[in-house]
């Protein structure tokens, strides 16, 4: 009962945190994402088993630099143009693992580009959700708690019939909790949730509106699995601590950081 109490609690803060930063505004939600890629590439670098302060520091700066970079354009700080720059970011760590003494380059390049393309892309691309010149009406706050609001639908639909008829398993190898019948009723659910809400709210074509909750559904569950994935090879139960009863950041953004590209791709082509 207390655990679930934490958890309850846990969530509804975090909730609130996340919902609240994104309401104020891109510079808030990008003050937010900033402390996600920081504390994610931290929780990155100790499932990989690279702790050394040295490396540590390099692989925050890669990943917070390449970050930083992109949210500045994306908030309008900079024009696009220097986003080419992002390329720097890609190729760096192969010259550290060139002169590192310490860590072999597989060790290395699994922890760098795992924190570039897991955190700084993901990050950085949900603030273009934020621009109108990109999405035109669907741009702003709304689009963004939206993604944040399928992906939750999903993880409780997920759960509740996980319980209830859950009985094949969706991927025992890596986690051994999801089930086929739980991860078919988040999506089930999780679609005819989105097309009910913009039958009426008219803000998205229904078609639209039930391929973008299919690619957070299937993406996000996606992301779990490849973050779960790492813990299991790490032989950690969570990458952190920071939210009790949740885990890490990593733990509560892995769904989210690993659909937003592919909804990013998806509503840009729309």
């Amino acid at each position: 009962m207390n655990e679930l109490l934490t958890r309850t609690v846990s969530a509804i803060v975090f909730a609130a945190v996340v919902v609240s930063c994104v309401l104020l505004g891109p510079w808030a939600c990008a003050a937010l994402m900033l402390v996600v890629v920081g504390i994610g590439t931290f929780e990155m670098c100790r499932l990989q088993g690279m702790l050394d302060v040295k490396y540590l520091v390099l692989s925050e700066l890669l990943s917070m630099g390449a970050y930083v970079l992109a949210a500045l354009a994306a908030l309008h700080f900079l024009q696009m143009r220097w986003l080419v720059l992002e390329m720097l970011f890609f190729v760096l760590p192969f010259l550290i693992a060139l002169f590192s003494t310490k860590y072999d380059h597989k060790t290395l390049f699994s922890s760098f580009y795992a924190s570039l393309a897991f955190l700084s892309l993901p990050t950085s691309l949900m603030l273009f959700l934020y621009r109108s010149d990109l999405f035109g009406q669907m741009a702003g706050a709304h689009l963004i708690l939206l993604v944040f609001g399928l992906l939750w639908v999903n993880d409780i639909f997920a759960y509740l019939t996980g319980r209830l008829i859950g009985k094949h398993k969706l991927f025992e190898r890596i986690s051994p909790g999801k089930t086929i019948e739980g991860s078919l009723g988040g999506l089930v659910f999780t679609v005819i949730g989105m097309a009910v809400f913009c039958h009426y709210s008219s803000w998205l074509p229904v078609s639209a509106a039930v391929g973008m909750a299919a690619i957070a559904v299937v993406f996000g569950t996606l992301g779990d699995l490849s973050e779960s994935m790492l813990k299991r090879q790490a032989g950690v139960k969570d990458s952190g601590r920071l939210i009790p009863g949740h885990g890490g950041i990593l733990d509560r953004f892995d769904s989210v950081l690993f659909s937003v590209p592919f909804i990013f791709v998806y509503l840009l082509l729309l």
